[in-house]
């Protein structure tokens, strides 16, 4: 179970990371309301985790999908947080006063409070994004003889 949900968990950092990146060379890596396509590369790999974890089992656990597909996002999470600390620390410096500056605040700790908030995203983004899947792919409880008995 690492093995899948660590590779594509470095799957969705390396598309995070170029999605970015690809921002940065158009010129829109400054827009924050990009980052909402954050959430579809996050829900198309964690999805991706979760299908194939379970292509491998007869029956798919709710616990043990749940733990690949918030896992999966952790490590992606992780990940793309390290790179974006890097960047805005080492590589653009001016970034998160930019972003600062478009949100219209002026704290001192503008860097980090973007790393956190990036983190807290991720984290959120990958836990509803599980419990939403594990709705679409847990095993139903719901038996023939059951569905004699509905009026």
């Amino acid at each position: 179970m690492f093995k899948v949900y660590s590779r594509y968990g470095i799957g969705i950092a390396v598309i995070l990371i170029a999605y970015f990146l690809f921002l940065k060379l158009v010129g829109l890596h400054q827009y924050p309301v990009l980052s909402a396509a954050n959430g579809l590369i996050y829900g198309g790999g964690m999805f991706m985790a979760i299908k194939h974890y379970n292509s491998h089992k007869t029956k798919l656990k709710y616990e043990k999908g749940f733990e690949v597909g918030l896992l999966c996002g952790g490590i992606a999470t992780i990940i793309f947080v390290i790179f974006m600390a890097i960047y805005m620390y080492q590589i653009d410096t001016e970034f998160a006063a930019h972003i600062m500056d478009a949100w219209n605040l002026e704290y001192e700790l503008g860097t980090f409070m973007l790393l956190i908030s990036l983190l807290i995203m991720g984290f959120a983004t990958s836990l509803i994004l599980t419990l939403a899947f594990m709705q679409l792919l847990k095993n139903s409880w719901n038996t023939q003889d059951g569905n004699r008995n509905t009026l």
